[in-house]
């Protein structure tokens, strides 16, 4: 493809997609399912025309990873620790348990009853669809009351984490649970000493790197720390939850002559330029992350009848254990809460990267995609119905 050629299709996609997110914020539609279909009419018009895109496969995990990386990134940056929220941090952090526990073990058991396999590879299987997606949360809440947005975004933000944690404890116990114990729990505390290590490393490259490229070899660093600990089967993304809960809560952590040392007097405008490129980082890997899973996605798949049945039963269970979580951990009006529990890159990558030997004999290929879709669909009804709730009140 000539060069000029596919400058404008990557700079077209850009601001599409960002086209796309405005709207999205206008009209409550997820972006995510604009560029799953952008993705599908393109892989129309490509074979139409007989184009073909090369490294699909190969580079559609890696960007979800990417993503990921920038998307905790982002959250950690957003959280704040205050006293005042350590109510809305208990009560989220339980509702990540219980949606990730409790969403695997239904989803399971409707796989094992399904398909009758292993009921080990089933739970594999079946976690990815237990984790709420970050991005489109946020993204979908972006106009409700301070309460519910809070509890949205902090819910969202724990379940990429224990969700990641959780999927990694499965991939260990496939031998010994015992031995899954104790390995997960010494690597979990290697990786939050080898993070809090980091974390005083690079705050000090931050107050001290005078040259005008500092964020990114800060930020190449973290990918690299990442890709280490992943190879080790650490749980990588602790360090980044670490890192950026540090940077944006540096006043509980960094105190007296610790931040005379550690924090120069730019260190609230740089913190939010840190901000600002991890969230622009994110857009953009989260934008070609979905046009590819788009039009990698076979048109056959999508509209199986068993797929399209587990997808609905999916959805189905995840709003009703949605439900419980709310009731034990949530104090107020529950609507539309209750329909904001969106599945987005999070489950498409863990469902990409389970090993060969640990798939789900049956499990249709469709079924990950139809549920971002539905579940996306179910969040902006629930939010467009109470909107218009509320305004018939008013």
């Amino acid at each position: 493809m000539d060069s000029s050629i596919l400058i404008i299709v990557l700079s077209l996609s850009v601001l599409i997609s960002y086209a796309f997110d405005l709207f999205s914020s206008r009209f409550k539609t997820p972006s995510v399912l604009l560029l799953l279909l952008l993705g599908m009419l393109t892989k129309q018009a490509t074979d139409y025309f007989n184009v073909q895109v090369p490294y699909v496969a190969t580079i559609l995990p890696t960007l979800g990873t990417l993503g990921l990386i920038l998307i905790v990134l982002e959250g950690g940056l957003d959280l704040e620790l205050h006293a005042e929220r350590l109510s809305v941090i208990r009560r989220t952090l339980l509702a990540s348990l219980m949606a990730i526990i409790g969403g695997t073990l239904l989803m399971a058991s409707m796989l094992y009853l399904l398909l009758n396999d292993s009921f080990y590879h089933c739970l594999i299987a079946a976690l990815p669809f237990s984790i709420v997606s970050s991005t489109v949360t946020v993204q979908t809440v972006a106009k409700l009351t301070g309460g519910q947005q809070e509890y949205a975004v902090y819910e969202s933000a724990f379940a990429s984490i224990l969700g990641i944690m959780a999927y990694n404890f499965l991939l260990l116990s496939r031998n010994s649970l015992v031995g899954a114990v104790w390995s997960f729990t010494r690597d979990t505390l290697a990786m939050a000493l080898i993070s809090l290590g980091c974390c005083f490393l690079l705050l000090y490259l931050i107050s001290r790197i005078n040259h005008r490229i500092k964020f990114l070899p800060i930020i190449s660093v973290l990918f690299l720390v990442y890709a280490l600990a992943e190879i080790n089967h650490l749980s990588s993304l602790l360090l980044i939850l670490i890192f950026g809960l540090f940077l944006n809560n540096t006043d509980l952590f960094i105190r007296g002559r610790l931040s005379q040392i550690l924090k120069n007097d730019l260190f609230e405008k740089e913190l939010d330029q840190l901000k600002s490129l991890a969230a622009e980082g994110a857009f953009v890997v989260r934008t070609f992350f979905y046009l590819l899973l788009g039009y990698a996605a076979v048109p056959r798949s999508l509209i199986d009848v068993d797929a399209l049945i587990v997808s609905v039963l999916f959805v189905g269970v995840i709003v009703g254990w949605r439900w419980v979580t709310l009731r034990v951990t949530y104090q107020g009006e529950m609507i539309p809460l209750l329909w904001i529990a969106p599945r987005g890159l999070i489950t498409i990558l863990l469902y990409l990267n389970i090993p060969d030997d640990l798939r789900l004999v049956g499990f249709r290929e469709g079924i990950p995609v139809l549920v971002v879709v539905f579940s996306s669909l179910v969040a902006m009804m629930g939010i467009l119905s109470n909107k218009r709730l509320m305004n018939y009140k008013l």
